[in-house]
C-alpha cells in the first residue's frame, strides 16, 4: 500500500514537473508597457503595475498555483520606435512572456507586430483603435477593454438620437484620434447627423485655444473631443474659459475616464456623457475590488484601464495554466477557447479576432449636488449588451476570420 502511494506521489510530482518545465526559464514574465510620466499617467500608468499584481496575487491564491510570476513595467513615452525597442528587449533579453496595457495606438500597432513576429502574447487594454482586431489584427493579440468603434457607436450614436446631429471634432493627431473620429463620423451620419469639420491637435498640446475657436466659429451642436487623458482635461477646461457649452455648444468626451473627471472636478465634467465599460461603483464587486486597489494605489480609485489590466492578467494565467505553456501564441488561442469570469467584467468570451465581449455603459457625469462621497462621479443612463457593444466580428476585415 505505502509503495502504490509513493508510486502515485512520484507521478504527480513528475507530471507538476512536467507541466512547469513547458513554462520558459520556469518564470511567466509579464511587462507592463505604458505612459508613466506624462498625459496618460493617471489612465494607466503606475496603477496598472498595481492592478497585474493584484491579478496575479489573486490568482495564485485562489487557483493553489505553484507557477512563479514576475511582473516589470516601463514608459513608452507615447512613442511608437521607443514602445517597439522595449518590446524587443523585453522578448530577446529580458524572456517577457506577455506585454500589457499600451495606451496609445501608435504604440500598440507597432508593439503588436513585434509581438506577433516573437510569438509572444500581446494583451491591449489601454489603446483604442479597432484596427488592432481590424485589419491589424494577430493571433498573438488580445484586445480587451474598448476600442474607437464601441465608444463611437455608444456615444456618439446616443448623443445624436437626443439632438445633437450636428458635430465638429477636436482630434489628437495620430492613429488613436484619426480612428476615433472616423469611427464616430460614420455613425453620426449614419443616424442622419452631419460632420461640419474637424482640427487635429498635437499630442500632449497646452493651448487647445486655436483648435477651439475653430470648432466655436462652425456653429456644430457638439464638439466631439477625439483625444484622451490629459488632453481631453486640457480642452475641457479651455473650453469652459471661453464659455463654449454657455454659448450653447456640447462637449462630447469620446474617451473619458475616471481620473480624467476627478482632475477636471465636477464643476467642469458636469453633464458629460461618454461609454465606459468599467465603473468601479458599479456593483458590490467592483467596489469590493476598487477599494482594495485605492489601498494599494495611494488612495486614487481605479481607472476603467485599471480593472481591464486586472482582469486580462487574470484570464491570461488560467490560460496558461490550461495550456500548460507560455507560448504566446498557445496561451493566446487558448484565451479565446476558455470563458471569461472576472469580479469585474463578469461572464464574457474573446472572439477569433482577438476582440474581448462584455457590456459597455452609457455614463453621465453628476452634479456637484449629485455626489454623496468620494469618487461618486457617474449615473448610468443606459447598459448597452456585449452582443452590441462592439463590432460584428465580421464586419473588421480581420484575416483571423474565414
Amino acid at each position: 500500500m505505502k509503495l502504490k502511494q509513493s508510486l502515485i506521489a512520484a507521478a504527480v510530482a513528475l507530471a507538476a514537473g512536467a507541466a512547469q518545465a513547458q513554462v520558459s526559464d520556469g518564470v511567466v514574465k509579464i511587462g507592463i508597457l505604458n505612459d508613466m510620466s506624462s498625459l496618460y499617467a493617471d489612465v494607466g500608468g503606475p496603477g496598472s503595475v498595481v492592478a497585474a499584481k493584484m491579478a496575479v496575487d489573486d490568482y495564485l491564491k485562489s487557483h493553489k498555483s505553484n507557477l512563479k510570476v514576475e511582473v516589470i513595467s516601463a514608459d513608452h513615452q507615447n512613442k511608437p520606435d521607443v514602445g517597439s525597442q522595449i518590446a524587443r528587449q523585453w522578448i530577446d533579453v529580458d524572456h517577457v512572456d506577455a506585454i500589457v496595457d499600451v495606451p496609445n495606438s501608435g504604440v500598440a500597432l507597432a508593439v503588436s507586430q513585434v509581438v506577433r513576429d516573437k510569438g509572444k502574447a500581446f494583451l491591449n487594454t489601454g489603446a483604442a483603435s479597432s484596427d488592432l482586431t481590424g485589419k491589424a489584427c494577430s493571433p498573438n493579440t488580445v484586445h480587451w477593454l474598448y476600442d474607437t468603434w464601441m465608444l463611437a457607436h455608444g456615444t456618439g450614436s446616443a448623443i445624436v438620437k437626443t439632438g445633437g446631429d450636428t458635430w465638429f471634432f477636436l482630434t489628437a493627431d495620430y492613429a488613436f484620434g484619426h480612428a476615433l473620429e472616423r469611427d464616430t463620423a460614420e455613425v453620426v451620419t449614419k443616424n442622419g447627423g452631419k460632420v461640419l469639420g474637424a482640427v487635429r491637435h498635437p499630442l500632449n498640446t497646452q493651448d487647445f485655444s486655436s483648435f477651439l475657436l475653430q470648432a466655436q466659429a462652425s456653429k456644430a451642436k457638439v464638439i466631439g473631443l477625439a483625444n484622451a487623458g490629459g488632453d481631453t482635461i486640457n480642452s475641457i477646461k479651455q473650453a469652459s474659459e471661453f464659455g463654449i457649452v454657455k454659448g450653447g455648444q456640447s462637449l462630447a468626451g469620446l474617451l473619458v475616464f475616471l481620473s480624467d473627471v476627478h482632475g477636471l472636478g465636477l464643476d467642469k465634467a458636469q453633464g458629460l456623457i461618454f461609454t465606459e465599460t468599467f465603473y468601479w461603483d458599479l456593483n458590490d464587486q467592483t467596489r469590493a475590488w476598487s477599494k482594495r486597489f485605492a489601498a494599494q494605489n495611494g488612495g486614487k480609485y481605479p481607472t476603467m484601464d485599471h480593472a481591464g489590466v486586472y482582469a486580462v492578467v487574470l484570464h491570461y494565467l488560467k490560460a496558461v495554466q490550461a495550456a500548460k505553456t507560455d507560448d504566446g501564441t498557445k496561451v493566446v488561442a487558448e484565451m479565446k477557447k476558455l470563458p471569461t469570469d472576472d469580479p469585474l467584467f463578469g461572464k464574457g468570451r474573446v472572439r477569433q479576432d482577438g476582440r474581448k465581449i462584455h457590456p459597455a455603459y452609457l455614463f453621465e457625469v453628476k452634479k456637484p449636488s449629485e455626489s454623496k462621497y468620494p469618487y461618486d462621479y457617474y449615473k448610468l443612463r443606459a447598459t448597452i449588451p456585449a452582443d452590441q457593444a462592439f463590432r460584428p466580428e465580421k464586419e473588421g476585415g480581420c484575416s483571423l476570420i474565414k
